[in-house]
């Protein structure tokens, strides 16, 4: 608070002040009282208030500093009430227990709205380990089939289990914390689980799939990363060419690791990649070509903030699409 806006706050008081003073002046002339005298006198009063409201003016803006010290210091703002002392005035008191019982139905709320959260994620984690067992069965249903059915059908499982596996993780999202585990792992490997997971949807989708050198180590959590790349694969089988490639290589930065995904499919138009992160977001392509939830980039998106990795993409359309993800260096993961 400036002392420009606090006077403005006291214009009602300031002006009653100018007005007592020239009433009482008025008077003092009309009584006789000598123009010096009543100078003398209105010198005094300017002066004493000024100086009165200088030293309110500093008490103030010292318990606002303080106030606000509190508040950057919080992790949970909606606490801010909690943690200020009781002021001392009777409308400060009434003041500050409103704003407290507002505060306390705000906890109560969030809470709640915790404890909600909670459940269905741990709903939602429970479901899918429990729709894993009927997948696994019809899984082996199809072995019995012929080898045209039981392609078709795994496919259609194999979507099943990443739609299922795309819930679990974005579940899982909103407490990461608490479930993955950051070190040191093989790019080599990484790349080459992810690549395992969706060999039938490669396969069948008839992508030739190009991997070069990734003799890299990077800091990551493998399973978290295994889970990304997937998704970005399935980007590129569904926004495909009819003679689809799809290659993936690493460069190293220094410290840092590159894994780059480069595929010629469809590509997405310029005006839509600011977007294409964004939640629900689907794009032309995926009104086009259908299946489209807008959710893969988004969840993609999260993971990536979550893991300290950096991901970028860069499209032309018609031509095709590159995904770069910077795994970050041991020492930016200790800034953390």
């Amino acid at each position: 608070m400036t002392i420009k806006e606090y006077f403005s706050d006291k214009s009602g008081s300031l002006l009653l002040q100018l007005v007592s003073m020239a009433a009482l002046a008025a008077f003092l002339i009309m009584s006789g009282t000598s123009a010096g005298v009543v100078a003398i006198i209105a010198i005094v009063w300017a002066l004493g208030f000024v100086i009165f409201q200088t030293v309110a003016y500093q008490k103030l803006k010292v318990h606002l500093t303080e106030l606000e010290i509190i508040m950057t210091g919080l992790d949970q703002k909606y606490l801010f009430v909690e943690c200020i002392g009781k002021p001392n005035s009777h409308y400060e008191r009434r003041l500050y227990e409103l704003m407290r019982r507002s505060g306390k139905s705000m906890i109560e709320t969030v809470s709640d709205a915790q404890a909600a959260g909670q459940e269905y994620r741990e709903y939602i984690e429970s479901w899918v380990h429990e729709i894993k067992a009927p997948l696994t069965a019809a899984e082996l249903i199809a072995q019995g089939l012929d080898a045209e059915a039981r392609r078709k059908l795994m496919r259609e499982l194999e979507a099943v289990e990443s739609h299922v596996e795309r819930a679990l993780f974005y579940a899982r999202a909103e407490s990461a914390e608490k479930d993955f585990l950051i070190r040191q792992a093989e790019l080599s490997e990484i790349v080459a689980e992810a690549v395992e997971k969706h060999r039938s949807l490669l396969i069948g989708s008839g992508v030739q799939l190009r991997i070069d050198e990734l003799d890299q180590m990077v800091y990551t959590d493998s399973k978290w990363a295994v889970f990304l790349l997937g998704q970005l694969l399935q980007n590129a089988v569904r926004y495909r060419s009819e003679s689809p490639v799809i290659t993936i290589s690493a460069k190293s930065l220094g410290q840092q690791t590159q894994l780059v995904i480069v595929d010629n499919g469809i590509g997405i138009p310029t005006h839509e990649l600011p977007r294409i992160f964004d939640r629900g977001f689907t794009g032309s392509n995926g009104r086009v070509r259908g299946g489209s939830t807008g959710m893969g980039l988004y969840i993609c998106r999260r993971l990536a903030a979550l893991l300290s990795l950096d991901l970028q993409v860069g499209s032309t359309e018609r031509e095709g699409t590159t995904i770069t993800m910077t795994f970050p260096s041991k020492v930016n993961l200790s800034k953390v």
